[in-house]
């Protein structure tokens, strides 16, 4: 294989520069062209690629974001919609695809792959973690870590006030960051979207608190647990303690990726360049231990989500 693709899609995530410079660069060692595709699949469609060179993804590596940007495709849903992304590869006579991003963005790369039998390999990058074949994810370490400096600044605050503060992360589907981040933060209450709120349990911890002297208090609240006002509204009827609350949102995205992610992110381009080398294609990759892994897209995305339930219950005991 002579020359190959690589484009961003779906969410960002820190660690995806590192990523694509991963792939450039590895591919420049074996000899191999890479194009840089813009705009995840709807730049695929449109033809929206030019070459990318060892020069192009220096000063990258601790950039958060993605330098090819990203977006997602409705187009790209379709038959027709990935049939022209197929012609688009052929016209530019390159041979594999490189996707980085989360589980949307892995079945279109699988797609690809069953359609036309385009060699694709899936990176998985997404801060939320929520690929079940891989222990962690690009941008997952970075997102929690972010978390975790606003909740100690948060903390500062609402000790110096006397208050309990509601900060609520990303994780729609996936309670990993609230559960990492609050377990990291000290917060009295995590809040997942795999275990249904009980108000009345988050109350008596509150309570409990305050009984024994505790004038503050961090909730962290995984977006799909519940909504915000919901969790605002239940628990000061119930403790009548002083609420605030604070929505971290896209913060969690960007900045400058940790060395976890940047390594992780490197190793993982590495190896997907050398399985296109390989001629293989409708692959992911991923890690297990300190072990990449790949396998079969289709069976990657078969694998469950998991979440931790014993570091969750061992979050709860040393919440006060």
């Amino acid at each position: 294989m002579k020359r190959i693709a690589v484009l961003t899609s779906g969410g960002d995530a820190p660690g995806m520069n590192a990523a694509i410079r991963a792939v450039v660069r590895s591919s420049s060692y074996y000899n191999m062209e890479v194009y840089g595709v813009e705009r995840g699949y709807i730049g695929l469609i449109g033809g929206d690629m030019h070459m990318l060179s060892r020069r192009t993804v220096s000063d990258t590596i601790q950039r958060g974001g993605t330098i090819l940007r990203t977006a997602r495709s409705d187009e790209f849903n379709t038959y027709e919609g990935r049939k022209k992304a197929a012609e688009s590869l052929a016209n530019n006579n390159v041979e594999g695809l490189v996707v980085i991003g989360g589980d949307g963005s892995l079945r279109g790369a699988n797609d690809l792959y069953s359609d036309f039998g385009i060699k694709t390999v899936g990176i998985p990058g997404t801060i939320d973690n929520d690929l079940g074949y891989t222990d962690r994810t690009i941008g997952f370490d970075t997102a929690v870590n972010t978390a975790v400096n606003a909740i100690n600044n948060l903390r500062d605050t609402m000790s110096s006030h006397e208050r309990v503060v509601i900060v609520q992360v990303m994780g729609r589907h996936s309670g990993q960051i609230a559960l990492h981040a609050g377990l990291a933060g000290g917060a009295e209450v995590i809040l997942v979207p795999e275990h249904p709120v009980d108000f009345d349990e988050v109350a008596s911890v509150l309570l409990r608190g305050a009984a024994v002297g505790k004038t503050s208090g961090i909730v962290v609240l995984a977006e799909g647990a519940c909504p915000l006002d919901e969790a605002m509204k239940e628990i000061k009827a119930r403790t009548g303690l002083s609420l605030r609350s604070t929505v971290l949102g896209y913060i969690q995205r960007g900045g400058s990726p940790s060395m976890e992610d940047r390594v992780l992110a490197s190793r993982l381009g590495i190896r997907a360049v050398e399985l296109l080398k390989e001629n293989k294609g409708g692959l992911v990759v991923g890690i297990q231990g300190n072990d990449v892994i790949d396998l079969p897209i289709k069976d990657a995305l078969a694998v469950k989500p998991r979440f931790d339930e014993k570091l969750f219950e061992q979050a709860k005991m040393l919440s006060l």
